[in-house]
């Protein structure tokens, strides 16, 4: 208190008693207010704030009851919305293309081996996984190759969340000498086992039934994937069949899969998903941020594309006083046609040119739509960049419109070079290597790569196993420009011969100068002209330096 406090508390108590009151109110006020994030993000007194009620809980709660929806909204929209399929098919072809192939990076000067001889065994390396890699038989299913496997994997791991692949070994026969092989499902069949259908697991009851408990083992049971006391991934659960499908009658079953094989700690499944955020077991659908976004542009296409083919009719509205089941151009009573029988002769639709006589108290009311809309192709392009900022697709890659300026159009596709560039690292990372390693681990035991010290020590097999994986290239929207850059490149020590064939072609800058020595040969040979000259920067020089 100060002097006029004990002033108003002498002459005036009531006055004092006010004074004090809103004091307290105001420290009240000071206290709980204007702090921080209060005045922005987190304020619950704004009125643009007041109904917004975020409760984000754990991982697992946020994404796991929510999978099975999102899954199946993403794959309708992949049936029926163009932007969906652009997106990922945008994402799949630049990142996987027709499939990441080996480049063998033996790091030779580990295993003591010299430069000459760690590139012949490269050669046989990648020679003999190519036996292995172009055959049919080492998908489970005999369809596909390693290489038609890849997109496979890649696509179903964005469109439903994650991907898996489960690795099994059969007896190898005389065409196919190795026993590896990849079976790819999806991730419906990864689930927690119900309580009639699998013993020794006990559902506890949680939303949609995904938290269960291994009573065996006493670990839980996250979606399918059952993780021990240390959080740590140690089995998947997989069923023999789609939870909603309906055309399998076999008894549904649940197989328990040990994610690392106990003596060798070689992976008996491959798990491919994102994680966007900690203690997170399963994956999120690539569409899932812009899935109703998707779907109302789709809704609202079809809506103009509809009113525009109703305006390129000449179409009419029959308004008529008779009962609605009455066919108001004969008179008679219409029945109702089924997907399975022809329609009944009284049936009639819309044309162009169509012209009917009404009857006695009918009118005509002609339809005008008026569209399309003006602001159509200004508010689908609006929305094409908002969803492809979200997916990190660029809006030239997603229209596949190029009309801007050189410069512009380049960034973009630098840009989505930038998010390609790290799905193909994790696809490599989490498909290709781990498979390379499992069939070169084959490959040496059964005796067809000499590899010494391979399963002695796992550095020397890590040596073994150092490989890279060729994608497919970056566009080029001038090649002029982009060759000449290289040049300099190389020419200033900034990139390598090799580096910038692979980044330029995907293609082999040892190959490449074998096969310039041949065609050199043979074209001097032929007296058709003079041997190739080395061009400026020696990106195609007839001698290896």
């Amino acid at each position: 208190m100060n002097i006029i406090d004990y002033f108003y508390k002498a002459v005036n108590p009531r006055k004092a008693l006010a004074r004090e009151i809103d004091r307290f109110k105001l420290e009240s006020l000071q206290k709980f207010s204007n702090s921080g994030y209060d005045q922005s993000g987190a304020s619950h007194t704004k009125k643009s704030m007041r109904g917004w009620r975020a409760n984000s809980r754990t991982a697992r709660e946020d994404i796991d009851p929510h999978l099975h929806t999102l899954r199946q909204r993403s794959r309708d929209l992949i049936m029926s919305s163009p932007l969906a399929v652009s997106a990922l098919k945008t994402k799949k072809t630049n990142a996987i293309g027709a499939g990441l192939r080996l480049k063998s990076r033996i790091d030779y000067k580990f295993l003591g081996l010299t430069q000459e001889r760690a590139a012949h065994m490269e050669a046989n390396i990648e020679r003999e996984f190519e036996l292995f890699a172009k055959s049919k038989h080492i998908d489970s299913l005999k369809l596909n190759n390693f290489y038609e496997l890849q997109p496979l994997a890649f696509g179903s791991w964005k469109l439903n969340g994650d991907c898996f692949a489960l690795i099994k070994y059969e007896k190898p026969t005389s065409w196919m000498p190795y026993g590896l092989k990849i079976y790819l499902i999806e991730g419906d069949r990864v689930t927690t086992p119900n309580t009639s259908a699998t013993d020794g697991t006990s559902l506890l009851g949680t939303s949609n039934y995904t938290v269960g408990k291994n009573n065996k083992t006493g670990n839980y049971i996250y979606n399918g994937v059952e993780v021990n006391t240390d959080g740590g991934v140690v089995a998947y659960w997989v069923c023999n069949q789609y939870l909603n499908s309906t055309l399998d009658g076999t008894e549904r079953k649940w197989e328990r899969v040990e994610a690392y094989g106990s003596k060798t700690g070689n992976p008996n499944i491959l798990h491919l998903f994102d994680s966007e955020r900690c203690e997170q077991y399963r994956g999120v659908p690539f569409l899932a941020p812009v899935i109703e976004q998707l779907k109302q542009i789709t809704r609202y296409t079809e809506a103009e594309l509809m009113a525009a083919v109703v305006q390129s009719f000449f179409t009419a509205f029959i308004k008529t006083t008779l009962p609605t089941n009455v066919d108001p151009f004969t008179g008679e009573i219409t029945g109702e046609s089924t997907p399975y029988a022809p329609p009944a002769a009284g049936d009639f639709e819309l044309g162009p040119g169509t012209f009917n006589i009404l009857q006695p108290g009918e009118d005509v009311i002609m339809a005008d739509p008026k569209r399309p809309a003006s602001g159509f192709e200004g508010f689908i392009a609006t929305m094409a960049k908002t969803i492809g900022a979200a997916l990190e697709v660029p809006y030239e890659l997603l229209m596949k419109s190029f009309t801007a300026s050189y410069s512009a159009s380049r960034a973009a596709l630098l840009e989505a070079w930038k998010t390609i560039k790290v799905d193909r690292a994790f696809f490599d990372s989490d498909f290709c290597q781990p498979l390379y390693e499992l069939w070169l681990s084959e490959a040496v035991a059964i005796g067809r790569i000499k590899a010494p010290g391979f399963f002695i020590d796992p550095l020397v097999k890590a040596a073994w196993c150092k490989a890279e994986w060729i994608g497919p290239t970056q566009g080029q929207l001038d090649p002029v420009k982009e060759v000449e850059a290289a040049a300099l490149r190389v020419e200033n020590g900034f990139s390598t011969r090799e580096q910038e064939t692979t980044a330029l072609t995907g293609g082999s800058f040892d190959d490449n100068i074998e096969q310039a020595k041949i065609e050199n040969q043979k074209i001097k040979g032929a007296g058709f002209m003079e041997e190739l000259k080395e061009p400026k920067g020696g990106m195609t020089s007839g001698t290896s330096e």
